[in-house]
């Protein structure tokens, strides 16, 4: 039995596949560029980039939520970051149980020469693409986020 779908079906789904496969390959590109670059992965860098904006540091628990990952997984990144000297956690006045992490000034210093290097992947894989067409499928892809299922 194959299945029929209608045109505008088959192409919404073609959409679907398309952001799918854009996304893992610049995923996989960024990871392996990090790695071989960097000597760091991508969630370690997605750990420095939230912590980077915040300079007063973020709560373990702001930091999972900001990164939609749980807090089991944001603790074992930042363990390695604190071993690695690149994080501090500080204790967080008034709460026993809670701490704050910040970057240190090697941390900042180490995340700054990454997010240089990411600002110009990123512009890599986007350079065939004009301002108009970025802002196009950027409010195209704002758009479905917002869309509730």
């Amino acid at each position: 039995m194959s299945l029929e779908l209608p045109q505008a079906q088959r192409l919404r789904l073609r959409l679907w596949l398309e952001m799918l496969k854009a996304t893992r390959h610049i995923e996989a590109e960024l990871r392996e560029k990090l790695r071989l670059e960097h000597g760091t992965t991508l969630p370690r860098f997605d750990v420095m980039a939230a912590l980077e904006r915040r300079p007063d540091g973020l709560k373990m628990s702001e930091l999972s939520r900001r990164l939609m990952v749980s807090n089991g997984n944001v603790t074992g990144i930042v363990d390695r970051l604190v071993e690695d000297g690149l994080v501090v956690r500080v204790d967080v006045e008034g709460d026993r149980r809670a701490t704050r992490v910040r970057l240190t000034s090697k941390g900042r210093h180490a995340f700054e020469a990454m997010a240089v290097e990411h600002a110009r992947w990123i512009q890599q894989f986007t350079d065939r693409l004009d301002e108009r067409e970025i802002a196009d499928t950027t409010a195209v892809l704002e758009k479905i986020r917002k869309v509730e299922a």
